[in-house]
């Protein structure tokens, strides 16, 4: 089983992106599931979406405790919130950053960064103020 957990905030498109990520695998015969979890907060709170995937039938029912690879929206959750939590050994990390990923330090984590908010913003996904940064960061999960 293959899992990601994705940190954002709410308008960012974390819950987005954790379904997009599921419909491709789905679409290239895994077994799926794709959920968020988050409270009774308004747009711009922190927000947590998960996507599993596997070759077999997938019975967990359970948020994602120890993701293979974590995708993280907005950088000011790494001052808020243990982004890396239960990342597995070996485990990887995407950032939106503009900084370069030797900048972070996770332990034995491969870090990496894509400017996600500028490549939304130059491509009008979302506004100045608010970008939409999930579709780039897919792109360079992707890869």
């Amino acid at each position: 089983m293959y899992e990601v957990r994705f940190h954002g905030r709410g308008g960012q498109g974390a819950v987005t992106a954790a379904t997009i990520l599921a419909d491709a695998a789905f679409r290239e015969g895994k077994d799926v599931q794709a959920f968020p979890i988050f409270g009774v907060e308004r747009r711009g709170a922190p927000v947590a979406a998960f996507m599993r995937m596997d070759t077999k039938p997938i019975d967990l029912k359970t948020q994602i405790y120890e993701p293979d690879f974590i995708v993280v929206l907005d950088p000011t959750l790494l001052d808020v919130i243990d982004v890396t939590k239960g990342l597995k050994e070996g485990g990887k990390i995407i950032i939106n950053s503009s900084k370069k990923a030797s900048e972070f330090k996770f332990g034995k984590a491969k870090v990496y960064t894509i400017d996600a908010t500028k490549i939304a913003v130059k491509h009008g996904l979302g506004t100045k103020t608010n970008p939409i940064v999930n579709t780039a960061i897919l792109g360079a999960y992707s890869k």
